[in-house]
């Protein structure tokens, strides 16, 4: 290895934290390293690849002395290009004189893991081809079990390696993958073949992050990601065409492009930060529109008040509430602020925005004023029992479909995979086996925004942009998160921001706060859907509107 090619710049890890990077596909990764590799000397990118995890592994026990910085470090390696990258971390961490043990339990195969071999025997690391009994005697352990190329479930001795990799995590910490988590599927974030994965605490990604890295169950095998370019930022950013930020057209029903053709983007403040709405001194209420929230059947009139409750702390100028049910309270005590009817005398036509379907139930009348709402010139959030009687009622499917080409700007929907999985007319396995698919399935059907939420929620646009969320954590997984997301939303639309952008800026406020809750103790166990709003106000404050030096 040279040092040009060790050079550190090549070895520079990216934090994607806050940071709307692209999220590429394996056959958008396998096309950017054809064309690198064209252009570049043998093996010149398994090197770039395995210095970069050298240089992670370096710093984190270089700036983090413990126990665990002066003992040895293990490398799992594969029989393919994986293994090849562990091989060559090891011996650069060999060199730099740090103790090192590779276990091989099956000898690579490809031409560049064979050189990266040579490498490794050349700097004398030691290999063998069992693990040990226990990882005590060890610090950080590495899996370079398996990459982006895996096609089956993980089984005997590996799958073994994994299992016994992930119980380390858990109790020890220390464990780092190299590209993606062994046995996880880096397009959709499900563990391949259905089968064991490791879950690692840390995972450095080569070239690009990963869809599969910030969905599904890859937020959890992955832990915290850093991206290592290997110097292939120019080609990638050239072979990436459609942009963010490009604009929906509002003369069509249907996508101007193929949905697929755009890279999905990390959820970022990028990309909606500049469509937050001034707060000059000669404003007024109604700079920053009216916003309806309609929901509330007989037993269940808190999840409108959660939504309408999280709409005034987001910044909407009024909120309106329009209860179905008749067991609606006459005002809120904790908001008297919040104007609260009978849902059939608001005067809907009047609003900003309007946020419908939580706790709306499926009655005749809820059915009638769905209808009535997706014929308003007015932004649109469609939540709950709203998708419910969509999925189950073509007028109204053809209603949220037209919304796009009749008023000049889509219906926000925001499905949990049960109700998308009503909205496609398949089942929630089907859903969940590719989230991303899904969730342009649902753009492009509906000529909608769509909000699929979950882990690592997707947010998908008609003309084909996709973005995934970093933000949230388990402590959403109680009732009335999803009214409270509502309600965020719609307040942004009625703000004036653009759908697209409403739907990103919502999705990440709720999930930040929901991580502001847990690092100051107050989940993820027993947090109420309630305490979000708050939070998520302190963070719009302090994120767009905070004075500046």
């Amino acid at each position: 290895m040279t040092d040009a090619t060790l050079a550190s710049p090549l070895s520079t890890l990216v934090n994607p934290h806050d940071r709307a990077v692209p999220l590429l596909t394996v056959a958008q990764l396998r096309a950017a390293e054809t064309a690198a590799q064209a252009a570049l000397p043998a093996h010149t990118l398994m090197a770039r690849a395995g210095a970069a995890a050298a240089h992670f592994l370096r710093e984190q026990i270089a700036h983090a002395p413990s126990p665990a910085s002066a003992k040895p470090v293990w490398f799992a390696a594969g029989p393919g290009n994986n293994g090849g990258d562990a091989l060559v971390a090891a011996a650069e961490l060999k060199r730099s004189g740090i103790a090192v043990e590779v276990c091989m339990p099956m000898e690579v195969k490809p031409d560049d893991a064979r050189w990266a071999l040579a490498e490794a025997r050349a700097a004398g690391v030691p290999i063998t081809t069992a693990a040990p009994g226990s990882f005590d005697a060890y610090g950080w352990l590495v899996d370079g079990l398996f990459g982006i190329g895996l096609a089956r479930a993980l089984d005997g001795v590996f799958g073994a390696l994994a299992a016994r990799l992930a119980a380390h995590a858990r109790s020890h910490g220390h464990v780092l993958a190299l590209d993606v988590p062994s046995g996880l599927d880096s397009d959709t974030g499900n563990l391949v073949g259905d089968g064991p994965a490791v879950r690692a605490t840390h995972t450095v990604t080569f070239i690009a992050a990963k869809p599969g890295l910030y969905t599904g169950a890859g937020r959890d095998c992955a832990g915290a990601v850093s991206v290592a370019p290997i110097g292939l930022n120019g080609g990638l950013n050239a072979g990436l065409n459609a942009g963010p930020n490009a604009s929906l057209n509002a003369g069509a029903n249907t996508p101007t492009e193929a949905p697929a053709a755009q890279p999905a983007r990390l959820n970022a403040p990028a990309l909606f930060a500049a469509a937050m709405p001034a707060r000059d001194f000669a404003t007024h209420k109604g700079s920053f529109g009216t916003l309806a929230v309609v929901g509330g059947d007989t037993g269940m009139c808190g999840a409108p008040i959660l939504a309408a409750r999280a709409a005034l702390l987001a910044g909407a100028g009024k909120i309106h509430v329009g209860f179905l049910g008749n067991d609606a309270p006459p005002y809120d005590a904790l908001h008297p602020e919040l104007m609260l009817h009978t849902a059939g005398k608001l005067a809907l036509d009047t609003m900003s925005a309007v946020a419908a379907g939580c706790g709306m139930g499926g009655s005749a009348s809820a059915r009638q004023l769905v209808d009535r709402i997706l014929q308003l010139d007015v932004s649109v959030l469609l939540d709950a029992d709203a998708l419910n009687l969509v999925a189950r009622d073509d007028v109204l499917a053809a209603r949220v479909t037209e919304h796009l080409r009749t008023h000049g700007a889509p219906c926000v929907l925001t499905p949990h995979p049960l109700e998308a999985a009503r909205l496609l007319g398949m089942d929630t396995a089907a859903v969940q086996r590719d989230r991303l698919a899904a969730a342009r399935a649902l753009a492009t059907r509906y000529a909608a925004i769509a909000v699929l939420k979950g882990s690592g929620t997707v947010i998908a646009a008609p003309d084909g942009r996709v973005a995934i969320n970093p933000t949230g954590n388990a402590a959403l997984a109680t009732g009335g998160t999803g009214d409270v997301l509502g309600g965020l939303i719609g307040a942004l639309l009625a703000q004036r921001l653009p759908p697209w952008e409403a739907a990103l800026a919502g999705v990440y406020l709720h999930g930040l706060a929901a991580d502001t809750l847990v690092s100051e103790g107050n989940g993820p166990a027993g947090l109420a859907a309630g305490e979000l709003a708050p939070v998520v106000r302190r963070l719009m404050n302090r994120l767009f509107y905070a004075p500046k030096d």
